[in-house]
């Protein structure tokens, strides 16, 4: 069924129960959870002398992501699961679908944040993966409970 999972992670504590459940999803079905962590920093072209702060910036989230992305990993396979990381740096949103969409993923089971009834409107990540995606995307939506 879902032999290829993307687990989208960022460390936070909604992205920590979709990857408990994304994870306990393929020890059931002896699949492989491949975790990603996005990079993402938006804005305009800097100026040169913003640049090295940049650079600096860019080593830190990425030094975090692998950190991040090994826990899970470690996790995984205490419960037997293979698992991979991954790393890109973009639009949150676009770069998890496009890694679902380029490597082949069976499904993207990610969590998303409670966010009240005009969040529910705004939306956020998981729901503009949601929206695109061309995998089924299974979400941990947490409520008010969990905060």
């Amino acid at each position: 069924m879902y032999e290829q999972i993307l687990i989208p992670y960022d460390g936070s504590d909604e992205a920590r129960r979709g990857a408990e459940h994304g994870i306990q999803l393929a020890k059931r079905l002896g699949s492989t959870v491949h975790a990603l962590y996005v990079i993402d920093l938006p804005g305009v072209p800097r100026a040169l002398s913003l640049r090295d702060d940049e650079e600096k910036l860019r080593a830190e989230y990425r030094e975090y992501g692998e950190r991040i992305l090994g826990e899970i990993c470690e996790a995984a396979e205490s419960e037997g699961v293979e698992c991979t990381t991954n790393i890109r740096t973009g639009s949150q949103s676009d770069q998890i679908v496009d890694f679902a969409e380029d490597e082949g993923m069976d499904v993207i089971v990610m969590g998303s944040a409670y966010r009240g009834t005009l969040g529910n409107l705004i939306g956020g990540t998981t729901d503009r993966v949601v929206r695109t995606a061309t995998v089924p995307v299974i979400s941990q939506r947490m409520d008010m409970n969990d905060l």
